[in-house]
C-alpha cells in the first residue's frame, strides 16, 4: 500500500487530477478540489494516499492532510459510497467542514456532491454521525466547491490520528484546547485529557 507520496507537481488536469513526479516516476492521483486549486506546478507537495485496486485498475486519490485521509476512508466505509462519490463530497469544502455537516447532520451539504443522492447522503449521516466527533459549529454548512481553501489543516488533529486516534476521539480531546497555542502545546494537553 501507498501512504503517502512527496514530490513535485509535473501536470494538473481536469478539475481535480494531478501527476506528482517522484524521482522520475509519475504517479497520477485525484485530489479534492480544494487540495486541487492549492497547489501549484513545479510545488513540491506531499499527499497522503488512498490506493484503490481493482480487477481492471489501480487508482490514486491524494489528501493534503492525514484528517482527510481518514474522513474520505470514513466516507467509502458507507455502503454505496464508492471512492469517486467520496471524492466528490470531500470536494465541496475543506475537510473539517464535511467533518461538520455530517456531524449536524446536514443532508442537503452531502446531496450536493456530484453522484450523490438524497438517499445516499442520508445513509452517510446516519452510518457516519457518531463516529466523526461533535459538530465544532452547528447549522448549516456552506459548500466552497470550487473556493480556495480558507484554513490550514489541524496539525495537531493529523498528529493525534497518526498516534493512532480514531477521528472522533482525536476531535474530541481537542474541542477544550485553545487552537491559539502552539501544536506541540494543544497535542499535549489533548493527550492528557
Amino acid at each position: 500500500m501507498i501512504a503517502h507520496i512527496r514530490g513535485v507537481v509535473e501536470e494538473k488536469f481536469g478539475n481535480n487530477g494531478v501527476i506528482i513526479d517522484v524521482s522520475g516516476v509519475g504517479y497520477e492521483m485525484m485530489v479534492p478540489v480544494p487540495d486541487f486549486e492549492n497547489v501549484a506546478l513545479g510545488e513540491e507537495r506531499k499527499f497522503y494516499t488512498y490506493h484503490q485496486v481493482r480487477e481492471n485498475a489501480e487508482e490514486l486519490y491524494g489528501f493534503s492532510s492525514l484528517v482527510a485521509k481518514k474522513m474520505f476512508e470514513l466516507l467509502i466505509s458507507v455502503q454505496g459510497v464508492g471512492p469517486k462519490a467520496g471524492i466528490a463530497i470531500m470536494s465541496l469544502a475543506d475537510a473539517e467542514e464535511v467533518r461538520n455537516a455530517i456531524a449536524n447532520g446536514d443532508v442537503g451539504f452531502v446531496s450536493k456532491a456530484s453522484g450523490v443522492g438524497k438517499k445516499s447522503a442520508e445513509r452517510v449521516i446516519v452510518d457516519l454521525r457518531d463516529k466523526v466527533g461533535i459538530p465544532s459549529r452547528y447549522g448549516a454548512t456552506e459548500v466552497k466547491y470550487g473556493a480556495a481553501k480558507s484554513d490550514e489543516p489541524d496539525e495537531a488533529l493529523d498528529a493525534l490520528i497518526a498516534l493512532g486516534f480514531p477521528l472522533k476521539e482525536a476531535t474530541a480531546a481537542l474541542e477544550k484546547v485553545d487552537v491559539n497555542l502552539p501544536v506541540e502545546e494543544r497535542v499535549k494537553m489533548a493527550l492528557k485529557r
